[in-house]
């Protein structure tokens, strides 16, 4: 295999809670002071890691973020040792839960990625989102780098840019908003950047809701990046489908090779899109749109159809990877169904249980970071955080020794899950070759 799209899941953190920190998201907030199973979470990634590696994908785990993020509560004003940091932060609870969020699970918000195959220097190219948009969030980005540079360590074939500056001019929210198109893996692609306000010179945008991706931080990433621009395409999504609730571009559309999977409600200006995709690929493009008639907004976002995972199955024909929650909504099973037996690329169904996930705010797409590798990068990576029968079971283990299985938000302030997070986290990253990449492993203050 010269290339290969490999998928990197987010292990869902120890603190997995419904503290409903994301106002846009209706799953997340709609869940909020619900009672959560760590454990089961947990699980239910890592088995969807396990079923696509058994199926022949190139499968990789990221590592949780430390949670509860006591230095962010030492900046805030918190004193004394770490359990009194806790007991004090505990009056606030809103604040705790949200420096407690396990949120980092979903990696497709991790950064947005660009091939060596698209960039001018012909590195793979990373750029940490910064996710300023939200508080709980916005404390991920600088353990996101020191995460992915330990990982993709090989300077000359990986390139790991921190985050764009923490304004609402450069709001990114990573690869949920970035598709690449292209004829295989290793071929020069499209790099399709969509977003949902223009900070700057006007334009419009969604009024009930944020529009979290910026025009600025995409141009931006594209320039870091190295992108050829006549191989870049910027699409605004419709603010109609944000203020409904598809607070990310991975929530209403996804893509893979040279084919769309879409809401006819997706973009502005959507047969616009189409016609640049096209002609920037050469031709071939291939769309499946769901009609709203079939499939309307509301029902997209309850059951996440689109924030599925479009994997290639090989001879031009596609995999979707969807939640339970898309069997239990009558529309869009219908849709599904008559979709697998259209004849058309999409031509075979996974369907996995995320429930712990999914009442959180995020489907398969929200839980995995595509990087499409050549086999020499892929090679070049670090080699312990590829998922094999072994991880597997080390991995499974690991979460049975580690995690609770219920979890409220009065359950954060309790100091022995701090020591449980530590505990579970110097493990892991010896079982992953990782080093010390945690505040607590190497006497840092988390920045």
């Amino acid at each position: 295999m010269s290339a290969f799209e490999a998928n990197f899941d987010g292990l869902v953190g120890p603190t997995h809670h419904y503290g409903g920190h994301s106002f846009g998201n209706v799953a997340s907030t709609g869940s909020a002071g619900q009672v959560a199973d760590p454990r089961a979470a947990a699980r239910q990634g890592l088995a969807k890691m396990k079923a696509l590696a058994d199926l022949g994908y190139r499968q990789a785990v990221l590592p949780p973020q430390e949670r509860p993020a006591v230095w962010t509560l030492r900046q805030l004003g918190f004193g004394g040792s770490d359990p009194e940091v806790l007991a004090a932060a505990a009056r606030e609870p809103q604040l705790l839960a949200a420096v407690s969020s396990a949120a980092a699970m979903w990696t497709a918000n991790a950064a947005t990625v660009s091939p060596s195959a698209d960039t001018r220097d012909g590195r793979v190219h990373f750029s940490v989102a910064n996710l300023q948009n939200k508080f709980h969030r916005a404390l991920e980005a600088e353990q996101t780098a020191r995460t992915l540079r330990a990982i993709f360590k090989d300077e000359a074939r990986f390139a790991v840019h921190d985050a764009l500056p923490m304004h609402p001019a450069f709001g990114d929210e990573g690869a949920a908003n970035h598709t690449r198109f292209c004829k295989a893996y290793d071929a020069p692609g499209v790099e399709c950047f969509v977003y949902g306000r223009r900070h700057w010179g006007g334009g419009t945008g969604p009024s009930r809701f944020p529009a979290r991706q910026t025009l600025e931080a995409s141009e931006a990433v594209a320039r870091r990046h190295g992108l050829n621009p006549a191989d870049v395409v910027f699409a605004q999504q419709r603010p109609e489908v944000i203020d409904a609730g598809v607070f990310h571009n991975d929530v209403i559309a996804v893509g893979n090779l040279d084919v769309l999977f879409c809401h006819a409600h997706a973009f502005v200006d959507q047969q616009a899109l189409y016609r640049a995709l096209d002609q920037r690929l050469g031709g071939g493009l291939r769309v499946v749109e769901v009609p709203a008639e079939q499939v309307g907004v509301e029902d997209a976002v309850r059951s996440y159809l689109f924030n599925s995972q479009l994997l290639d199955r090989g001879g031009g024909r596609m995999r979707l990877v969807v939640p339970e929650e898309c069997r239990a909504n009558p529309a869009v099973w219908q849709y599904l169904t008559q979709l697998i037996e259209s004849g058309g690329p999409i031509d075979d169904l996974l369907v996995l249980d995320l429930k712990q996930s999914m009442r959180n705010g995020g489907g398969p797409a929200c839980l995995r970071l595509r990087v499409a590798l050549t086999a020499g990068e892929g090679a070049a990576v670090n080699p312990r955080i590829w998922l094999s029968e072994e991880r597997y079971a080390e991995l499974d283990a690991w979460i049975g020794r580690h995690y609770r299985d219920h979890l409220s938000e009065a359950d954060l302030a309790d100091p022995q899950l701090l020591v449980e997070v530590r505990t579970a986290l110097d493990e892991l990253t010896r079982m992953l070759g990782l080093g010390s990449i945690y505040p607590f492993q190497y006497g840092g203050t988390g920045l």
